[in-house]
C-alpha cells in the first residue's frame, strides 16, 4: 500500500513489530498498539486515524493467532477465547467503527485462510474462526453492497511468515508442507499483498463477497 502512495494507520499488539514496518514505509503512517479484541481500542485508532489523515479509504483486518494442532479435548477456553478475540472479534470491532467513515467506492479486505475453506483435523477453532470471516464478509457484502462498499477477503494458504507453523517447527516441517503445493514452494507476504492491493483497487470493482484464495495450488 505504501508503494502506491496510500497514507496508512497501522495497528498491532507487538510495538516493536509496528515500528519495524513503518520503517519501511516511505509515507505518512500512524502507528498504534492495539489488542483488537478490545473493542474500545478498536473504536479509538479508527476514530483517531479519520481525525489525524482525514479519510478512511480502505480496512484491511488482518490480525490474527495462527492455530496450535489440538485435539478438541485438549483445547482451553483460553485458548479458544484467544483465537475468537483477534481473529473474529477484531475484524467485527474494526469494521463497524470503520462503516460510518467509509465512503462510496471504499472497500475493505479480510483476512481468511485456506482453513476457512476447507477443514482439517486438530485444527477446530482455528478452522471456525476462518469460516466464520467468511460468513461475515458475505454478510457485511451484501448489507454495504448499496453504499457502494465493497467486501472481499482473502484465503492465503503456506505464507513464508515468522509465525507460520511450519517455519516455526523448522527446515524438515516446511519441506514437507511445500510437497502439498503445486508451485513447490510457500508464499510470501508480497504475493499477499498484491493481491489485497487489487481487491482495494478500481480494477476490481465489481468483485463483492468473494474469497480469494492464494495457495500456490494446494494439492
Amino acid at each position: 500500500m505504501a508503494s502506491l502512495g496510500a497514507m496508512l494507520s497501522l495497528s498491532d499488539i507487538n510495538a516493536d513489530g509496528l515500528e519495524d514496518v513503518k520503517q519501511t514505509c516511505h509515507v505518512k503512517c500512524l502507528t498504534a498498539v492495539v489488542d483488537v479484541g478490545d473493542s474500545k481500542a478498536c473504536a479509538e485508532v479508527v476514530s483517531a486515524t479519520v481525525k489525524q489523515l482525514g479519510r478512511l479509504d480502505f480496512v484491511f483486518n488482518c490480525a490474527g493467532v495462527n492455530p496450535t494442532a489440538y485435539d478438541l479435548t485438549e483445547t482451553t477456553d483460553d485458548y479458544y477465547d484467544k483465537l475468537m478475540n483477534t481473529n473474529v472479534k477484531g475484524t467485527y470491532s474494526i469494521t463497524r467503527a470503520a462503516i460510518p467513515h467509509l465512503p462510496p467506492g471504499s472497500a475493505i479486505v479480510n483476512v481468511s485462510s485456506v482453513m476457512g475453506v476447507t477443514a482439517a483435523a486438530q485444527y477446530a477453532i482455528y478452522c471456525a474462526t476462518k469460516f466464520a470471516i467468511v460468513g461475515f464478509t458475505k454478510a457485511m457484502a451484501m448489507e454495504l453492497g448499496p453504499k457502494q462498499v465493497r467486501v472481499n477477503a482473502v484465503a492465503p494458504g503456506y505464507i513464508n511468515t515468522p509465525s507460520n507453523a511450519g517455519v516455526v517447527a523448522g527446515a524438515e516441517e516446511v519441506a514437507e508442507q511445500e510437497k502439498k503445493v503445486a508451485l513447490g514452494r510457500f508464499g510470501t507476504a508480497g504475493e499477499v499483498a498484491d493481491v489485497v492491493a487489487f481487491l482495494f483497487s478500481d480494477d476490481s470493482r465489481y468483485m463483492s463477497g468473494s474469497v480469494v484464495e492464494i495457495t500456490g495450488g494446494r494439492i
